[in-house]
């Protein structure tokens, strides 16, 4: 339906005007809320960095090799063996024993020969420093030193003591089936040197000492009661001159014709001089008695 003419505004009469509109606007608009602060945009995580990618292997990788389809088969480990009895266990037992005993046979030979060797004092000629089983004392037993012998052999040379050591040397007057094959003395002279014995006093005369001197004041091994029982040096009238290739010895006990040595004078029976090549070496140690331990 159309309106036939034009619209005219029409005020309800309930409604009445405001008798003082405010003029100014500001005032009412400031008493409104504000509206909330837009927000912010999201920030996007950081990125890690890149991983860079491997680098290449310079070794070829290895192919594996095509298997052959063949079926399984057992392999010694999978495959059960009977138990073999074994025969005559104890020979295996016998056989090691003996070639412990050979080595230890061997072992003990070249200690002997080589290293060191050990001797039992016999008789009286060394009293009082060394007792060998008389007037009731017990037999002193004594460890030779063979190293240095050893040594001067590899090098081709013979090895000469010092004056004062005691040694243990091969009897040059000894044969098969006699005692005594080996003797302990004290050396007192040295290759190419006169020993002398008078009137109780030996004398050593060399390139040295030309006028001659007694070397025992010199020794410091001898038993405390060495001077008590040695008062004098039996032997006089001995006159030897040393060869180049031997050495002089004489026994502590040097009084009343206790020891055979290299002295010579008054009719004594005597050893000669030494060989060098006689020579087992010089006494280091003894160890029996426990109670008298001791090292030369």
């Amino acid at each position: 339906m159309k309106p036939s003419g034009p619209i005219q505004d029409v005020q309800d009469p309930s409604i009445s005007p405001p008798s003082n509109p405010p003029s100014d606007l500001s005032g009412l608009y400031s008493k409104l809320p504000l509206p909330p602060a837009p927000a912010e945009p999201a920030k996007e995580p950081a990125k890690p960095d890149p991983i860079p990618p491997p680098k290449p292997s310079k070794k070829p990788v290895p192919v594996a090799k095509a298997v052959p389809n063949k079926p399984l088969t057992a392999t010694p480990i999978e495959t059960p063996r009977p138990a073999v009895k074994q025969r005559m266990p104890w020979l295996r037992d016998i056989i090691g024993l003996g070639i412990f005993v050979v080595v230890i046979f061997v072992g003990a030979m070249l200690i002997n020969s080589f290293v060191f060797r050990s001797f039992n004092v016999v008789g009286p000629s060394m009293q009082p420093t060394l007792e060998g089983g008389v007037d009731g004392e017990p037999s002193d037993r004594v460890v030779v030193n063979l190293v240095p012998i050893t040594i001067s052999h590899i090098r081709g040379e013979d090895w000469v003591p010092m004056r004062g050591d005691i040694i243990v040397f091969k009897n040059p007057r000894w044969s098969t089936g006699q005692e005594d094959e080996y003797i302990v003395k004290r050396v007192i002279g040295l290759p190419g040197e006169r020993v002398t014995v008078d009137d109780c006093e030996l004398m050593v005369y060399n390139h040295d000492n030309p006028d001659g001197f007694n070397p025992y004041p010199d020794f410091k091994n001898f038993a405390d009661n060495d001077k008590e029982i040695n008062t004098c040096i039996d032997g006089t009238g001995t006159d030897v001159t040393v060869p180049p290739d031997a050495i002089f010895v004489v026994g502590d006990h040097r009084i009343n014709n206790y020891s055979m040595d290299s002295r010579n004078g008054g009719g004594r029976a005597s050893l000669g001089t030494i060989p060098l090549n006689d020579i087992v070496g010089p006494v280091s140690l003894r160890i029996w008695p426990l109670n008298q331990l001791k090292i030369f």
